[in-house]
């Protein structure tokens, strides 16, 4: 289970909502070894695309020593479907390398008609995707 401040979550469809058409993408961090999201770190989508997700690369490895320097290490890993359901394509399975992650897709495209959006979260590993429940707080 993902458990997620309402700030947090705020903030990511906030992101995925700016940048659409175009795919967000960005990091949550937490503190190494606690799975509690609390840096909420939104990244450039290099790939500039409505339809894929690249970080870039100078973008990561500055990204990567930020959190090492501050013993964090990348709670969620996010982004958004911008015509699509929010479920983790083929190519965000063979991408996904972060096996202790929490896996945030967001659709800002009405795919279900619940509403303008979705927020879900995976767990991706050796190429298995398991959706996970997402349990939204004020406050941890």
């Amino acid at each position: 289970m993902l458990t997620i401040t309402q700030a947090l979550v705020d903030q990511i469809v906030a992101h995925a909502r700016k940048d659409h058409p175009d795919e967000a993408c960005g990091v949550v961090a937490g503190p190494a070894g606690s799975d509690r999201p609390e840096r909420f770190l939104p990244m450039l989508n290099a790939a500039m695309s409505p339809t894929f997700y690249e970080f870039d690369s100078g973008d990561l490895l500055k990204l990567y020593r930020d959190m090492d320097d501050r013993d964090e290490e990348p709670v969620i890993v996010y982004h958004s479907h911008t015509a699509t359901e929010a479920y983790p394509s083929r190519t965000d399975i063979a991408y996904a390398n972060e096996p202790g992650a929490h896996y945030v897709l967001v659709s800002t495209a009405d795919t279900d008609g619940l509403g303008e959006f979705q927020f879900r979260s995976f767990r991706i590993l050796e190429g298995e995707v398991t959706e996970e429940e997402v349990r939204i707080v004020e406050s941890y």
